[in-house]
C-alpha cells in the first residue's frame, strides 16, 4: 500500500494529546502513543470508521501493527480515544477563539468569527476534527459516549452567540434560533464531505459561509 495515499494537501495540526508538553518533557511512550493517535485520526479521516485498519494506522505511524496494542486494547478503544479528541480540541479552539474577542464586538461579527474558525479548524488544522465529523453517523453508539459530551458542550458555545445576538435584535425574530443554530452548524459540519483544496482555497469557503450566515439570520425589519 502506497502511505502517500493518505496525505492531505494541508499540513496536519500537532496532536491534541501533545499540545502544552514540551518535547523534552516527553517520554517516548507518550511520543508512540500520540503519533499512533495522529495516524489514527488521519486515516479515519480519509478512510472512515469501516475502512480504518489498525495495519494502515501502524503503516502511517511506521511502527509495527502489534505495538498499537501496548497503548490500546482495540481498534474501538484507538478510534474511541480519536472520535472524542477531536470534538473537545473543537470545542477548546472555538472557545479560546471567542474569549479572546473584544468585548465590544457585535454578536454577529462573533458568530461570523465562530464560523470561521469552526471551518479552518475543521478542514485545514485538524485530522481529528475532520475525523469526528465525518464519522459520527458511522460509529457504533457505545463509542461515542464522550464525544457526545463534548458535542453538547460546543453546542453550548454556538448557543450562546445565537442568544446574544437575537438580544441584541441581529437575528430575524422569525426564525426559531435553535433550528437555526442546528441548521448552520450541519452546514459547516458537510463542509467536510465535499471539501477539496484542490477545488476550494479555506478563505473562500469562509468568505462564502460567512455571507450565508449573516444574511440568512440578520433580522431586515
Amino acid at each position: 500500500m502506497d502511505r502517500t495515499a493518505y496525505h492531505r494537501t494541508v499540513p496536519r495540526k500537532q496532536s491534541a494529546t501533545r499540545a502544552g508538553i514540551a518535547p523534552e518533557a516527553e517520554t517516548k511512550s507518550a511520543r508512540t502513543r500520540a503519533r499512533i493517535l495522529d495516524a489514527a485520526a488521519h486515516v479515519l479521516s480519509v478512510k472512515g470508521y469501516a475502512g480504518t485498519r489498525l495495519s494502515d494506522v501502524a503503516e502511517y505511524a511506521e511502527i509495527q501493527a502489534p505495538a498499537i496494542y501496548y497503548y490500546f486494547s482495540s481498534r474501538e478503544e484507538l478510534i474511541e480515544e480519536v472520535m472524542f479528541a477531536g470534538i473537545a480540541e473543537m470545542r477548546r479552539y472555538l472557545k479560546d477563539v471567542v474569549d479572546g474577542l473584544p468585548a465590544d464586538m457585535s454578536p454577529m461579527d462573533k458568530i461570523l468569527t465562530a464560523v470561521e474558525a469552526h471551518l479552518r479548524h475543521e478542514l485545514e488544522l485538524s485530522d481529528y476534527t475532520t475525523a469526528s465529523i465525518r464519522n459520527s453517523g458511522q460509529i457504533p453508539e457505545h463509542l461515542r459516549s464522550r464525544q457526545r459530551k463534548e458535542e453538547v458542550g460546543y453546542g453550548r458555545l454556538w448557543r450562546k452567540l445565537f442568544d446574544e445576538a437575537l438580544a441584541e435584535g441581529m437575528i430575524d425574530p422569525d426564525l426559531d434560533v435553535r433550528t437555526a443554530q442546528l441548521l448552520v452548524m450541519g452546514g459547516l459540519n458537510w463542509a467536510a464531505e465535499w471539501f477539496d483544496p484542490r477545488k476550494f482555497s479555506i478563505d473562500e469557503v469562509v468568505r462564502n459561509a460567512q455571507t450565508l450566515v449573516r444574511n440568512g439570520l440578520l433580522s431586515h425589519k
